[in-house]
């Protein structure tokens, strides 16, 4: 059996593009209304009418949040739970008997099969009462065992595990190490073949859920040899395997009842039949899971934003200043105003995603990275503008107003609990670069010979006759549309409501507008285009704001479709597209003009030392240590402080 190495994987940037678009989905079955909307063509077609769920699906739906609502109620103290720093055994269990860890397994392996529309639903919900329970069962059920078993397990592997998911067994998933966190091509965890097993060495860091997790999905490098592929490879671990320790429970700003740990393998045995799908297909696996899998975050961010407008409603009537309601004081009112018509338009992105998700017909990987996105930015802002109307209170503790009497409102938790997100599954910088790379994947897919150096130049000259016939027939598409006809989208204007056509004219010269100015980009930058993070940023940024107007104002003709609130709902997309129009139109402009090119500059003085007299005159209060602890692979040192509830 080889020694595990102790040395981090040496990859060149280049190297580790490589790894990062192997594992991307290469085509697209199916369509995509995000895809088509960065290609400047508004495909409202696929979004409108919004689908619709299966009866049977909402009446089982709305059965179990009825029971989690309350659980939720009469079984969590959710001070309790930010006080001790831990979820309650007692509350777990009973989530397990709820079936709360079984939600999107399917019926026939003891889960409750819940749709994505559900779940996310349901998620929303506990969320609210304490953020750390929804991160819990999203880490579980959305990126954990489940998940990837469902899509890629053998048939074997869903017999004997899922049974476990769906009642009693926790699980986590284990990709990030100390030195890795979205590069993956460093990967350092190796899982060497010995006979029919696999033996596991390596340190995995910010295991969510992994101080108390039955089941592991671990991510580690299979080395290549003669007849073997090799490369990241996804396997389900137990957690009480011989040679796994839980080394240390980490500590956070927010989510403190959050079980998160650090987590090292020294010669731990697992099965090959535990190996989910082929040698090398590990971030394939990864990447595909947190297709759906990314909803449960921005959907937790839609309970965060009602709870946000409860609480800016109750306060802003009660609380008095200069003689009326601070509600009425138009620097208050935008903020409330801002939260009502986000967590609309948040919430019907989700909805609508989700919906899409369970129908299959459409290929949503953008559009849950846009939603991810979009609500984990959203509800970070919503949170800071529900503490900025408290004022002194809002940065106040709900313990501390409880003992003085007040109402316990934990805003400022909320503001902390929520941080996260903007880091989770992907952070918002990744988020835009792997957003950018699929909405430019059609003109890669024709122009990226030319602009790869190391093409032949037999290579380019192919590729430029292939990519010459495709933006003759592209490029004069973005010149006019349905924006521009006044008539145009017509039924979203009906009498008596706001006016919604207009917006939906907006998006759509936005989305030609847009694509135009990506071509224009890649045929200014060519292959520097990868580099140009800040432009690339605003790009997806666009997109996201297209897509929330766009989902609001389906969602609001559902509703007034269905005689569901439908008047204010028209009232509610009409604000957020109004005020979604004044950031894109902010953000078209800073496409070319902008401070990136100085903003480089400053950087590279800053890293040269030619600031550090900017930084005299302070004391750091930083302790000492490595900027990245030691991970190389051998026993552990240390107490294993694995909690495994039962």
């Amino acid at each position: 059996m080889a020694a595990p190495t102790s040395q981090q994987p040496s990859v060149s940037e280049r190297e580790a593009r490589q790894v990062a678009e192997a594992a991307r989905e290469q085509g697209w079955r199916k369509p995509s209304f995000a895809k088509e909307l960065f290609l400047g063509r508004f495909r409202l077609d696929l979004i409108h009418p919004h689908p619709q769920p299966a009866g049977e699906d909402v009446r089982r739906g709305e059965e179990f949040l009825a029971k989690l609502r309350d659980f939720c109620e009469t079984r969590i103290d959710p001070a309790r739970i930010e006080r001790e720093a831990q979820i309650p055994d007692e509350v777990i269990n009973g989530l397990k008997e709820l079936g709360a860890l079984g939600m999107k397994i399917d019926t026939k392996y003891g889960g409750l099969g819940l749709t994505q529309v559900y779940y996310n639903k349901a998620l929303a919900l506990v969320g609210t009462v304490n953020p750390a329970i929804g991160a819990l069962l999203s880490a579980h059920q959305s990126i954990g065992v489940p998940q990837p078993l469902k899509i890629f397990g053998t048939q074997e592997q869903k017999d004997t595990f899922l049974p476990r998911c769906a009642s009693t067994d926790i699980t986590a998933f284990l990709l990030t190490e100390p030195d890795v966190g979205s590069d993956p091509a460093r990967l350092a965890t190796t899982a060497v073949p010995d006979g029919d097993s696999y033996i596991l060495d390596g340190v995995k860091l910010w295991t969510t859920n992994g101080v108390v997790a039955d089941l592991l999905v671990v991510m580690a490098r299979v080395p290549k040899a003669e007849g073997r592929k090799g490369g990241i490879t996804a396997f389900v671990v137990e957690a009480d395997s011989e040679g796994i320790t839980v080394e240390n429970r980490n500590a956070f700003m927010g989510l403190r009842g959050l079980e998160n740990g650090v987590t090292r393998f020294h010669q731990v045995r697992v099965p090959a039949a535990n190996r989910i799908g082929p040698e090398g297909a590990g971030l394939k696996i990864a990447l595909t899971t947190l297709n759906t899998g990314r909803l449960s975050l921005p959907a937790m961010c839609v309970g965060a934003g009602k709870w946000c407008l409860k609480i800016a409603r109750e306060w802003s009537g009660a609380r008095e200043q200069w003689g009326k309601p601070v509600a009425f004081h138009e620097a208050v009112g935008q903020k409330i105003s801002f939260i009502a018509a986000t967590t609309f338009a948040l919430e019907a992105v989700v909805d609508l995603s989700s919906q899409m998700a369970d129908e299959d017909r459409n290929d949503i990987r953008i559009e849950a990275a846009l939603a991810k996105l979009f609500g984990s930015e959203m509800g970070c802002l919503m949170a800071d503008e529900l503490v900025q109307i408290r004022g002194g209170r809002g940065f106040e503790t709900a313990e501390s107003l409880a003992a003085r009497g007040e109402r316990a409102v934990p805003a400022e938790q909320l503001l902390r609990d929520l941080r996260i997100n903007r880091i989770f599954e992907g952070s918002t910088e990744i988020m835009h670069l792997l957003i950018a790379r699929e909405a430019v994947d059609a003109h890669l897919s024709v122009a990226g010979d030319l602009i790869d150096p190391d093409k032949s130049l037999s290579d380019k000259a192919k590729a430029g006759a292939k990519a010459g016939g495709f933006y003759a027939r592209w490029l004069p598409k973005l010149v006019a549309g349905p924006g521009q006809l006044p008539n145009s989208y017509s039924e979203f204007h009906p009498a008596g409501h706001a006016d919604l056509s207009g917006h939906l004219r907006y998006a759509e010269r936005s989305a030609r507008k847009l694509a135009r100015s990506t071509f224009y980009a890649m045929s200014r930058w060519q292959g520097k285009m990868e580099t140009k993070q800040g432009f690339l940023g605003r790009i997806v940024d666009i997109g996201a704001e297209l897509f929330a107007m766009s989902a609001a104002c389906v969602r609001a003709e559902h509703l007034r479709g269905s005689g569901e609130h439908g008047r204010e709902a028209y009232q509610l997309a009409d604000v957020f597209c109004s005020q979604s129009r004044v950031r894109v139109d902010e953000l078209f402009g800073r496409l070319w003009h902008n401070t990136d090119e100085l903003d480089r500059k400053v950087t590279k003085g800053v890293l040269s030392g030619s600031y550090t007299w900017l930084e005299e005159g302070v004391i750091d209060p930083s302790g000492d240590g490595a900027w990245i602890a030691d991970a190389t692979p051998g026993p552990s040192k240390r107490q294993n402080v694995r909690r495994p509830i039962r």
